[in-house]
Formats: C-alpha cells, sequence, structure tokens
C-alpha cells in the first residue's frame, strides 16, 4: 500500500452524528424556510436556487414546494442543499447551531494536518454547509485543517467517475487517497475509482458493516489500521 497522501471524509455518519443532520439541521432549515425566502428571495444566489429548483420540480410544483418535498425525502439536490446551507449559516453564525463531531474527530484531523496529510471533505452537503460545521464545531474551527471541500457540484457519491474528478483535481493517483464514509455505496464507488476506503461503523448511528471494506469504530481505530499518526483520547479528550 503506498503511503497515504490525503484523506477524503464524508460528514454524516462519520465525523458527525446521524442524528446532529436529522435532527437539528434539516428540521431548522425545514422551518426557517419561507421565511428565508421571503427575505432573501430577491437576491442573487438564492434566485438561482429557485430557479434550478423551480427546472427540476414536478408538474405543476412551484419552486417552494419542490424545496419542501425534497426536503422531506431528504433528496439529494443541488439547489436544496445550497439553500439549506445558507439558512443554517445564520444559526451558526448567530450561535444557535454548533457543529456535532465525534470526540475523536478533532484530535485525529489535528494530528494528520500536522503531519502534512492532505485534508478534504466530500459530502452531500453544499462546500458553504460543510465549511460552516466544521468552522464552527463544538471543537472549534477546524476548517483551515482542510484543503479541499467537495460537493454534489462534482457528481454523485455513489458513481465512480465523481472520485475520479476529485483524484484529478487532488493531483494525485486515487491509490493515495483514503476515502472514509459510513455508506456501502459511496465506499464501493470510491474503490472502484481506485481510493483506499474505510467504513466508518459507528454504534450509535447504526451503521450496518459492509464485508467489501474496512472497517473502524473511530477515527483512531482508522489511524491504526492504516499507520497514520494519531493522539491518545482518554474519556473523549486528547491527552
Amino acid at each position: 500500500m503506498a503511503p497515504i497522501a490525503a484523506i477524503l471524509t464524508d460528514i454524516e455518519g462519520t465525523t458527525s452524528a446521524i442524528a446532529f443532520v436529522k435532527e437539528t439541521l434539516f428540521p431548522f432549515a425545514e422551518a426557517a424556510l419561507d421565511g428565508f425566502l421571503a427575505t432573501h428571495g430577491q437576491q442573487p444566489e438564492v434566485a438561482a436556487c429557485l430557479a434550478e429548483a423551480k427546472r427540476l420540480a414536478g408538474p405543476g410544483e412551484d419552486a417552494p414546494a419542490a424545496l419542501r418535498r425534497w426536503m422531506r425525502e431528504d433528496a439529494k439536490v443541488t439547489p436544496l442543499k445550497a439553500l439549506q446551507g445558507m439558512i443554517w449559516r445564520q444559526g451558526y453564525l448567530d450561535g444557535r447551531i454548533d457543529g456535532h463531531l465525534w470526540p475523536d474527530v478533532a484530535p485525529c484531523l489535528r494530528a494528520w494536518a500536522r503531519a502534512g496529510i492532505g485534508l478534504h471533505v466530500y459530502s452531500s452537503g453544499s462546500v458553504a454547509a460543510q465549511k460552516l460545521l466544521f468552522g464552527h464545531s463544538q471543537a472549534g474551527d477546524l476548517a483551515p485543517l482542510f484543503s479541499g471541500f467537495f460537493d454534489t457540484g462534482v457528481g454523485s457519491k455513489r458513481e465512480a467517475a465523481s472520485y475520479a474528478a476529485i483524484a484529478r483535481g487532488l493531483h494525485l493517483p486515487p491509490g493515495e487517497v483514503l476515502f472514509l464514509s459510513d455508506v456501502a455505496e459511496e465506499l464501493d464507488a470510491a474503490a472502484t475509482a481506485g481510493f483506499l476506503t474505510c467504513q466508518l461503523v459507528r454504534p450509535a448511528d447504526g451503521t450496518r458493516p459492509c464485508p467489501r471494506h474496512r472497517q473502524a469504530a473511530d477515527f483512531q481505530s482508522v489511524a491504526a489500521q492504516f499507520g497514520l499518526p494519531a493522539p491518545h483520547i482518554a474519556g473523549g479528550v486528547a491527552a
């Protein structure tokens, strides 16, 4: 196995609890949607999202109705994800939201960054939303640790072509990039593109282990399996 030059990580179910996304972020955006559109609907970036939502909407469905339906379905639709990120931004900035991270995540990310390993995010949430979560996390501002952020603008997370495009963007051979996710189908796509893979199987998230990929209960276990540096964590605190 070639030395790992970069790590690409998912968020939901990997760095952060699924419950945080499902029970905090999604309801926050849904409750604020109508007021946000009424206040900011004429702003160019919001108007562009509404136009794209209208284009993708079903027959007889206007953009707000489509957005609400996609929220109920947890659809990975780019205009929805962009608008959710804009709504969450205000919640992060005024302190109503703190980005959840599992206790093992921040210490390991810092250790990997100190070792010169490139850190990158690939999530179905928008790049803006990713930066907000890590920039306003419970462990402080971790956004500067990352060199790149990718969302569905690069392609579906379940298609190998997306990972090939990311590797080209990183100017790295795929075999030197480790992808971390809880979703087997995403890991399958990354492996097809030549990435190293590891499935995060966190008991609190109810993740089903996939025998096609290495598995880890936390980031410390990832570090141990792939020869990466990691601090000792006692009681959830880096020692």
